[in-house]
């Protein structure tokens, strides 16, 4: 197993988080609050548009697939314009979708404009962790990544409340319009950062140019088979756990309301605790978090078909969002640990895609258990993913060394 790799050479003396806040994580927020008022918009438009709920449910789909399939594709982009540039041509082309979706009347390319959302959201991510990875000093990693993460969902958890103020003084349209001027704000504030100097070539090596995507998977083969296993069943049971809490309160009849409530306060209970779990795994290792994360959610999935009413739901529910709050930005920092200073880009491309492909197998999982079995069975075999994901992420992750 390689040890994490060098710090990049960020002087971490005088280096401070709030002072690089606004352009390392405004964008974030930006683009989070631009997703999070289109999401619950798109199924609507496209029932406006004639789609049947299944194809609705597609159409929303589309986003996640537009990232999943563009996840390599925005590794050379970022390789080839520069973490900068991807972040602006994100935000630009996130906003050309959007005013497709507003701007027709047909399904299909309604559905295109939503897909076009999803191709942004790889390319900005990518651009945006490869930025903070060279940029911020390891020391200060996991709670620059971590809240990094944290401001984007507080991002999508504001934006459908601006959307549903909008939506009600305008229509349907106004939501895609408070995404365009937000995702345009983060292209706008992306190109104030600056650039990054590029890495001096690595001994023996003549130029960056050498480093290809079939050269990164053949060196790293190794992390991306062991660690990249354990990424893929994490991000299976985060996907799959903003299905269980909906699903299982109308398993016990309680009103979609207080469904409504259970879900929000796990929601507000994840965001509350993004910053603490990066402090944690910059003094106590990337283990002493990734572990309890996947541990804590897992024996609330396992207890959730116990419950028997709003109360012990409720419960349930709460434990799983601090387990995966303290989770917050996890991914994005096991990736930046192992990810080489040349030919980042391409590591981090592949290491997003073993991510996503887990988000969609997670809930198909789910889907199809529920479907075979029952509902239980499937929130329990999700249970038991993430102890597996636990125990791997026990094992390959590398132990944490105290500095002097």
């Amino acid at each position: 197993m390689s040890s994490q790799p060098p710090a990049p050479p960020s002087s971490s003396a005088d280096f401070s988080l709030r002072r690089i806040a606004l352009p390392a994580f405004g964008p974030s927020l930006l683009f989070g609050l631009g997703e999070g008022a289109i999401l619950p918009i798109i199924p609507l438009t496209a029932r406006d548009l004639g789609a049947s709920v299944p194809t609705a449910a597609l159409v929303v789909g589309l986003i996640s697939i537009g990232s999943l399939l563009n996840n390599i594709p925005a590794s050379l982009i970022t390789m080839r314009w520069g973490e900068r540039w991807a972040i602006v041509a994100a935000g630009i082309w996130s906003a050309l979708g959007m005013a497709l979706c507003i701007g027709t009347s047909h399904l299909g390319l309604f559905a295109l404009g939503c897909f076009m959302v999803g191709m942004s959201q790889s390319v900005y991510n990518l651009a945006r962790q490869s930025y903070m990875t060279e940029a911020v000093p390891i020391m200060y990693r996991a709670r620059a990544l971590s809240t990094l993460g944290g401001v984007m969902r507080i991002g999508m958890f504001a934006g459908p409340f601006l959307a549903a103020a909008a939506v009600h003084a305008f229509g349907l349209w106004a939501a895609y319009g408070v995404g365009m001027v937000a995702v345009l704000g983060a292209a706008a504030v992306g190109a104030r950062i600056p650039d990054l100097k590029p890495p001096p070539p690595a001994p023996g090596q003549a130029d960056t140019a050498s480093v290809t995507l079939g050269s990164t998977l053949r060196d790293h083969r190794r992390i991306f088979l062991t660690l990249g296993i354990g990424v893929m069943l994490v991000s299976a049971v985060r996907a799959s756990r903003q299905a269980v809490i909906p699903l299982w309160a109308e398993h016990l009849g309680l009103a979609p309301a207080a469904a409504s409530l259970i879900y929000g306060l796990a929601g507000g209970i994840d965001m509350l605790v993004f910053y603490p779990a990066g402090q944690v795994m910059d003094h106590k290792g990337r283990r002493a978090v990734a572990v309890p994360s996947m541990l804590v959610m897992g024996a609330a999935m396992l207890l959730m078909p116990l419950t028997t009413g709003f109360t012990t739901l409720l419960l349930a529910a709460l434990a799983i969002g601090f387990g995966n709050g303290i989770g917050s930005g996890l991914i994005m920092t096991l990736g930046a640990d192992h990810s080489p200073r040349h030919g980042r880009a391409h590591f981090l491309g592949v290491w997003r895609l073993m991510s996503d492909i887990g988000s969609s197998c997670g809930p198909a999982l789910l889907s199809f258990l529920a479907a075979s079995l029952s509902l239980a069975a499937g929130i329990a075999t999700t249970g038991l993913i993430a102890l597996a994901a636990a125990g791997t992420l026990a094992y390959w992750i590398p132990a944490h060394k105290r500095k002097p």
